[in-house]
């Protein structure tokens, strides 16, 4: 996520200004210029006037308030939320969907083209529809004492307070329909005033519900859990102290989802791609960008547990995944026996550590992909240009660390051919996107 600003500015009192917005940043906030500074301004589009005062100040620009806007942008909508303003999840429900995909891609080629001096474009974007995108959400449980209830929702923009969650329409529908009976359900426990948090996750096989309760539960709060479960056909885990998961029913079906074609069976636990849409996509221009063959071998670093490791492998001779989180790994190794694949074999170790005696490190690769976490893959880079493989594709959440690892395959003389914006979460400041880089020049259409 691009930030332009520190949060630990100053604060100050000024009086009210008048400005227009001429541009809006990853974030959805607005900028405007006033006697030569810059100001970001929440709330504020583009083209639109506004009185606003000024909450923080730097030397060079500032952050303010509207105190009230003058007029309105064509790009301004209506939010589909009820607690859009109060909830800290989604920024941007007031921006048009393609102004906010126009102004990420854009921030995204300057970040890439001041960082590298490679001049790009990255469209087209893949996306997927703006609301109903979700299968993935965990929300806070908070008892409030005084109310005598239970608070089940989202951290308040910049709090700890929990913003009580009656709809969320950038969920699966699936999920958002949980979401008043299980409050209701987790309300009437007796260990009410003992949980913690609840995620929800739909998998091909059906919602799931994982509950993490601080204290073991009483047989008559599993009995009210089992009734819940069998009413709205959803498989609950349940997280105790020891952080051990425990299915509600033994005989619950494990959670699953397709990619490419193939079954992929995890943990609730595990980390899935929350978007499955440009999940798909993803995967799919991967591959064709890795232009895979059978006599390829394939490394896949930070492979999780094979989201790309396991369709790539369906295509070549061999492909190794190495990845940090042992749970994952095993999930791997489970999926490719699961697939009848032969010829992949995961790693489970550390890459931000001295990679050189780790064994998959002595084999030999001719092409890469590498899906890093947002401090991206420093540790790594040096590793990859030994490898000299003819293609790398580079799959990131901040384009900051891409920019920065970029760097490393240019100055060993690989050419950037093509980047790819991915919208995974519309409605927030979160930038993804994917590159290519090459041994050699090539054209992409």
């Amino acid at each position: 996520m691009v930030q332009f600003y520190s949060p630990n500015r100053r604060s100050v009192n000024r009086g009210i200004i008048s400005v227009t917005a001429d541009n809006l940043d990853a974030q959805g906030q607005g900028i405007a210029r006033h006697q030569g500074k810059t100001i970001f301004i929440a709330g504020l589009l583009p083209g639109e006037q506004a009185q606003i005062q000024l909450t923080e100040e730097k030397r060079q620009f500032a952050k303010a308030k509207v105190v009230k806007r003058l007029s309105d942008s064509l790009h301004r909508v209506a939010p589909h939320c009820p607690h859009f303003k109060v909830c800290g999840g989604c920024q941007q429900q007031h921006v048009a969907a393609e102004l906010q995909v126009k102004t990420k891609a854009s921030v995204l080629e300057h970040l890439i083209q001041r960082e590298t001096g490679v001049n790009i474009s990255v469209h087209p974007v893949i996306h997927s529809p703006e609301y109903g995108y979700r299968r993935r959400a965990r929300l806070g449980l908070q008892y409030h004492a005084k109310q005598r209830t239970l608070l089940m929702g989202f951290r308040q923009s910049q709090t700890n307070d929990l913003v009580n969650i009656q709809h969320c329409p950038v969920m699966r529908p699936e999920l958002e329909q949980l979401l008043q009976p299980l409050h209701q359900c987790l309300n009437s426990l007796h260990a009410v005033k003992r949980l913690g948090h609840v995620e929800l996750v739909l998998a091909e096989s059906g919602p799931l519900v994982v509950l993490r309760h601080l204290d073991p539960l009483k047989q008559e709060d599993k009995e009210i859990l089992r009734i819940f479960s069998v009413q709205y056909n959803v498989a609950i885990y349940l997280l105790g102290e020891e952080k051990s998961l425990e299915p509600l029913i033994e005989e619950q079906t494990a959670p699953w989802y397709q990619v490419n074609g193939l079954k992929l069976v995890f943990s609730p636990q595990d980390f899935i791609q929350v978007n499955d849409v440009v999940n798909q996509q993803m995967v799919a221009q991967a591959l064709a960008w890795l232009d895979l063959q059978p006599t390829d071998r394939v490394l896949d670093l930070f492979c999780g547990m094979g989201n790309f490791t396991l369709p790539i492998a369906t295509q070549v001779q061999a492909t190794v995944g190495v990845e940090g989180v042992a749970e994952l790994v095993a999930s791997g190794q489970y999926n490719a026996q699961l697939n009848q694949l032969n010829n992949v074999d995961f790693f489970h170790e550390n890459l931000e550590s001295d990679i050189h005696q780790q064994p998959w490190a002595a084999q030999g690769f001719n092409k890469v992909l590498l899906d890093p976490a947002r401090a991206g893959a420093a540790g790594v880079m040096a590793h990859i240009v030994k490898l000299a493989p003819e293609k790398v594709v580079y799959v990131s959440c901040n384009p900051t660390t891409l920019a920065r690892d970029s760097k490393v395959l240019l100055a060993a003389g690989y050419h950037l051919v093509s980047v790819r914006m991915l919208d995974m979460f519309p409605h927030t400041g979160h930038l993804e996107s994917m590159a290519l880089f090459s041994s050699e020049p090539m054209d992409i259409e």
